[in-house]
């Protein structure tokens, strides 16, 4: 029988494995492309996704450093940490080095899937405060995270598309 934690440590690992799969191709000019509207480019939404993940997760979820402002923080390849709060603006200047970015994005991940081996069903009922984003319970962080992957996920497929790439890896 499939318990919670188990089905969250499947769901992250195929959600970055998919996001690994549709960054398949960007180069630093595809990630660069500003696309027409409200989207912002590439390296902005795969630096948003990340980093979310490391900052809810790692640090608000699990209460440790986010390994942007520790273990990575020379070797993250985002030119500058995320604001707390409204991002697009960041998003829209945040330079991205992507062979670094993938191997720091590869150790949050790892991280993650590591913090969750140590939790039962029973702990994702727990209460976090989340400074600016209020007191959530872990259920929601992991799940609030699962779906902010894939979302932004389909916006770089989309945006790939735009470019006259492939987006989705299948």
């Amino acid at each position: 029988m499939t318990n919670a934690i188990s089905l969250l440590r499947a769901q992250y690992s195929q959600s970055f494995g998919w996001l690994e799969g549709t960054m398949d191709g960007v180069t630093d000019e595809v990630a660069r492309f500003n696309p027409p509207g409200a989207p912002m480019p590439i390296a902005g939404l795969v630096a948003h996704i990340v980093t979310g993940v490391d900052f809810f997760v790692l640090h608000f979820a699990k209460g440790d450093a986010p390994l942007l402002l520790s273990s990575h923080a020379d070797s993250s390849g985002v030119s500058e940490p995320p604001p707390q709060g409204a991002w697009e603006e960041w998003g829209n200047r945040v330079q991205v080095d992507l062979p670094v970015f993938h191997e720091y994005a590869k150790a949050v991940f790892a991280s993650v899937d590591e913090y969750l081996s140590t939790l039962s069903d029973d702990d994702l009922s727990k209460e976090v405060d989340m400074g600016p984003f209020g007191t959530q319970t872990l259920e929601w962080i992991f799940n609030i995270m699962i779906l902010n992957t894939y979302s932004h996920t389909g916006e770089i497929s989309c945006i790939k598309g735009m470019q006259g790439l492939k987006g989705y890896p299948m």
